[in-house]
């Protein structure tokens, strides 16, 4: 089965073509950082503009990279939630065209669904022998910009949420921090950089919150902050200099970093905070993998793409014998594979969707058709 899946949750323009739910024959990704990173983070309205203009050269180029054509695609998958409304309207609408003209099956996944199915997906010309799947149960560290969760999954469709974020998620505070250090946008690889071969200059605290698979990041971004505010130059008063800078046709405030003594430690403060986060997300991920007697660990989501989030993983897992799981980095971040690799699921339990289809910026884990969510008591 070649299932064709559309992406546009947040400010990557992304369309895949699938086969079986793992064999990805093409995924093409449009990025927007180049348009957001001057404000310092992403703008809805210029990302669901960029949306439109990208969508159709990217469904043309991943048809023709995966070499079929309308009759070659059996089902098309797009993002239903959640996501920033705008964004997710154009994939829908687009989604929904296609399916009606092609008279084909239209199937809407969960995009926290699609970063675990991640896990499941190999090269178009691969022997599945030689990529064994994820084993049941299985534990799963949820992290990107937006969520940060720790799931235990019994089986296709059966999840039990073992901890989430009590505030920042772990690739918010990412930014965030990148933001304090006036490191620029996207924060996860802006800290990353900066903190190659530096030794952190401080231990910053870590939100352990007792033996709870909770998270917790907002206490480390006050700490960072804290910690660089003594380099911190006096920035000018607001005026009309700066109504000048953002230009008479810009509806937009462009961002503009802070200024910093230039004997700042920047690379040292950057190693604490990127250790300190990386500390709690392997240390509660390897107690859960213990505590549940899990048979596989998977990493998923765009914080996964963390060089020391990976080899840490792997080390801290290794004494304990059981596989850890990462997607390729063409998977880590936003794309359309992995929609495409869980709408295989969405399709086996029967949970399509019909012209009805509309988006679910906000959509819990309980709100997905089909799948049964556990919830565990928190003390």
């Amino acid at each position: 089965m070649n299932i064709l899946a559309i992406e546009t949750s947040c400010d990557e323009t992304a369309a895949a073509v699938v086969r079986g739910g793992r064999w990805v024959l093409s995924n093409v990704v449009a990025s927007q950082i180049a348009l957001h990173e001057s404000y310092g983070g992403i703008v809805p309205e210029l990302a669901s503009r960029q949306h439109v203009t990208a969508i159709v050269p990217v469904l043309r180029e991943a048809l023709a990279t995966a070499g079929v054509g309308r009759d070659d695609i059996d089902a098309i998958a797009v993002t239903e939630g959640p996501g920033l409304a705008g964004s997710l309207l154009v994939g829908i609408n687009v989604a929904k065209t296609l399916a009606f003209a092609w008279k084909k099956p239209l199937i809407p996944v969960n995009h926290l669904e699609g970063h675990i199915y991640a896990n499941w997906l190999i090269p178009a010309d691969a022997d599945p022998g030689s990529y064994p799947p994820p084993s049941f149960p299985a534990v799963c560290l949820i992290v990107s910009g937006g969520h940060t969760d720790l799931l235990l999954v019994h089986r296709h469709g059966v999840y039990e949420i073992l901890g989430r974020t009590l505030d920042d998620a772990a690739g918010e505070a990412f930014d965030k921090g990148a933001r304090i250090l006036g490191l620029g946008y996207p924060g996860g690889p802006a800290i990353q950089r900066a903190a190659e071969g530096r030794r952190p200059l401080e231990q910053l605290p870590r939100a352990w919150l007792g033996d709870r698979y909770d998270f917790s990041f907002s206490g480390v971004k006050t700490a960072l902050l804290r910690a660089a505010e003594p380099y911190r130059k006096q920035a000018p008063p607001p005026g009309r200099g700066a109504k000048q800078a953002r230009g008479n046709d810009e509806p937009f405030v462009r961002h503009e970093p802070p200024a910093y003594s230039p004997n700042m430690p920047v690379g040292e403060l950057a190693a604490a905070y990127q250790d300190a986060i990386v500390d709690v997300l392997v240390e509660k991920t390897a107690n859960a993998t213990q505590q549940e007697r899990a048979q596989s660990v998977m990493l998923s989501g765009g914080v996964s793409a963390n060089a020391l989030l990976r080899r840490r993983m792997e080390a801290r897992l290794r004494p304990l014998g059981v596989p850890l799981f990462i997607p390729e980095l063409q998977y880590c971040t936003d794309n359309a594979a992995m929609i495409a690799g869980a709408a295989y699921q969405v399709l086996r339990r029967g949970a399509l969707a019909g012209w009805e289809l509309d988006v679910r910026a906000q959509l819990p884990w309980a709100a997905i058709p089909g799948i049964k969510i556990i919830e565990r008591a928190r003390g």
